[in-house]
């Protein structure tokens, strides 16, 4: 807990809850659950979560003995490999040869990047914002998806969002949750990881709204 007394689960989630709507209710994702844009444009997102789990993942086995951010570094939440597998799908066994990141994408997973290499505490931020995410609303976009664009129920194309190895995810949140509120910080570290947070956020929707612009230009 915080010198409030408020866990640091609760903190981090208040906190960055503005961000976070603002980020579910893009008008990007609202086009793309809302079934207004094709299947192209899911595979141009799925594209650009490829970048920012790329970065994400390549930290993770160096930072897996940190006091701070190894305790969050699990196998079982790992995407790239699923991605890839959707990307294989979704583009074609070729998919390598066409991937681009968006500025925005690129400005996100250097972000990442640069704590991950120099500052932990700032990782878990990164960590926090997409992979509980994942684990609650990517799953209504795994829902929408396959009804949407005919995916097989947590196949090719959406297994992205299927943790295979959580076979129970609110079990597994309510756990993170408790690494969260023992995380080893003190208070004035808690309020620097509640900041880049709100970053992680904020970098999400701007990744969104350069989606959006592609998909307006182009339709």
């Amino acid at each position: 807990m915080n010198a409030s007394g408020t866990p640091f689960s609760t903190l981090i989630r208040t906190a960055s809850h503005e961000q976070h709507v603002e980020a579910e209710t893009s008008t990007f994702m609202s086009d793309l659950l809302g079934g207004r844009l094709g299947v192209d444009a899911y595979a141009r997102y799925t594209e650009q979560l490829w970048f920012v789990y790329a970065a994400l993942e390549a930290a993770a086995p160096e930072l897996s003995g940190d006091p701070v951010a190894g305790p969050f570094v699990r196998p079982e939440l790992m995407r790239l490999a699923a991605l890839e597998r959707d990307l294989a799908h979704l583009r074609g066994t070729g998919w390598r040869e066409g991937l681009a990141a968006l500025p925005a994408t690129r400005e996100y997973a250097d972000r990442i990047t640069e704590c991950a290499l120099t500052w932990p505490g700032g990782y878990v931020a990164h960590h926090y914002t997409r992979y509980l995410g994942d684990l609650s609303g990517g799953q209504i976009i795994r829902g929408r998806a396959e009804k949407t664009w005919g995916f097989a129920r947590k196949g090719d194309g959406v297994r992205f969002y299927v943790f295979e190895e959580i076979g129970n995810p609110a079990a597994f949140k309510r756990e993170y949750r408790e690494l969260l509120d023992g995380v080893a910080a003190d208070d004035l570290e808690k309020q620097r990881i509640v900041a880049e947070c709100r970053r992680a956020f904020a970098l999400n929707t701007g990744v969104f709204r350069a989606l959006g612009e592609e998909f307006r230009i182009s339709a």
